[in-house]
């Protein structure tokens, strides 16, 4: 069993993007690496075996989720995530904050990526103390409280190997004092979250049902450089692991690649560094440059689900099978691809899947964008190691 350790193995001569190895004791992750979302520990329609299969190194599962259904008694009691999902590599585990802010305010989710739109959807976040954040569930209507403490002891029951800090997710539209008063109370909270880390009250310290963890802290501060330096001090004086850029983004990608490129600049080599939420192709390419190291989002199977293909083709970089004029296409989903998808189906065939109702379709869909995502992971570490990284970005997008 390998124990946690994280090195550079090479960087990128003309910008701050680097290859890496992330140790932990289910496997070593080759960044940079985008790590795809079993929020309830599920790939939705995909089994672990088929993540793997398709190059996966590493998954996300969420705490608030879990904690609701199954419970994380339950998936203790199984093992850990681990053996619960028979994912053999490594997981992380986010913290729930996101989760719970974001269908707490209804829009936060898309503030925090710079998109403006409101939500319709019901609020379930009822109140926001100190000690935590009371909320009601999704599920049933019943109220619960997730504290720091509550969120590392469910994420120490699901085993992940990598765990991080509970922290307050604000929106784009609120004032610098207000983000302010969010990030003092989200160290508080980090500091919370590692003493109980450290506890040895139901597992020996800093292990969780499945052994050894290793802790992230979560840099806020929204979109204001004197608030980024505050969080970003206040991290390095402890001693995570990794840490993550989360917080509000801005408004736009500028503002998002301005905030990342800044928080990037003052963080150094010492630390894995995962960016939040982001996903997109072209955001992923631009913010490898700048020194992230992982990435996390829903979007290549949440997509797959609405019947849309990741692809080189377009500008877009997107294409949806459900449109009439693939009813009798006879390509691929993408052209050279490699996948088992694209190797044996044709669209026009995934079409009348759509059409018809059947789940074989967004089964499909899903495998491809996943070895779509991890074969462009691969050509940027590929680049990186040759020295070709702008290059290779030009080639991705002019496909």
């Amino acid at each position: 069993m390998k124990n946690f350790k994280w090195e550079v193995v090479k960087k990128d001569s003309f910008s701050n993007a680097r290859c890496g190895n992330i140790n932990t004791p289910h496997g070593t992750i080759q960044t940079p690496a985008f790590i795809f979302c079993a929020t309830k520990a599920s790939l939705k329609s995909l089994s672990a075996q088929q993540a793997k299969e398709n190059d996966t190194q590493i998954i996300l599962s969420n705490t608030y989720h879990l904690m609701l259904q199954p419970g994380d008694e339950t998936i203790s009691n199984q093992g850990g995530l681990h053996n619960f999902m028979n994912w053999k590599g490594p997981i992380l585990t986010d913290s729930g904050g996101f989760q719970l802010f974001s269908l707490g305010y209804g829009s936060v989710a898309d503030e925090i990526k710079g998109k403006r739109n409101l939500s319709n959807r019901k609020k379930s976040l009822i109140k926001v103390t100190e000690e935590g954040a009371i909320f009601k569930s999704y599920l049933d209507g019943s109220k619960h409280l997730l504290s720091p403490e509550k969120s590392i002891k469910i994420q120490r029951n699901l085993g992940a190997d990598l765990i991080l800090v509970f922290d307050e997710c604000t929106p784009y539209n609120i004032t610098k004092s207000e983000t302010a008063a969010s990030m003092e109370r989200s160290h508080r909270w980090s500091a919370r979250s590692i003493e109980e880390f450290y506890t040895s009250n139901y597992y020996p310290s800093m292990k969780g049902v499945s052994g050894n963890q290793k802790l992230y802290g979560i840099i806020q501060g929204g979109i204001y450089e004197d608030l980024r330096n505050e969080s970003i001090d206040f991290n390095l004086k402890n001693d995570f692991f990794g840490l993550a850029i989360g917080g509000s983004l801005g408004a736009t990608k500028k503002e998002m690649y301005n905030v990342v490129k800044y928080t990037t600049n003052n963080l150094g080599e010492k630390f894995p560094i995962h960016l939040l939420g982001i996903g997109d192709p072209i955001d992923i390419w631009t913010l490898v440059k700048f020194g992230i190291d992982t990435f996390d989002c829903v979007m290549p199977t949440r997509i797959a689900r609405h019947g849309v293909a990741l692809t080189r083709e377009n500008s877009k970089g997107k294409i949806n099978l459900k449109n009439a004029k693939y009813k009798n296409d006879k390509n691929p989903l993408e052209l050279g691809c490699k996948c088992n998808t694209c190797t044996n189906y044709y669209r026009s065939y995934i079409h009348h899947l759509f059409k018809s109702g059947e789940i074989l379709g967004l089964q499909l869909i899903s495998l491809h964008n996943i070895y779509f995502m991890n074969f462009m992971m691969q050509t940027i570490r590929d680049s990186i190691k040759n020295d070709n990284f702008e290059n290779a970005k030009n080639d991705w997008f002019s496909a």
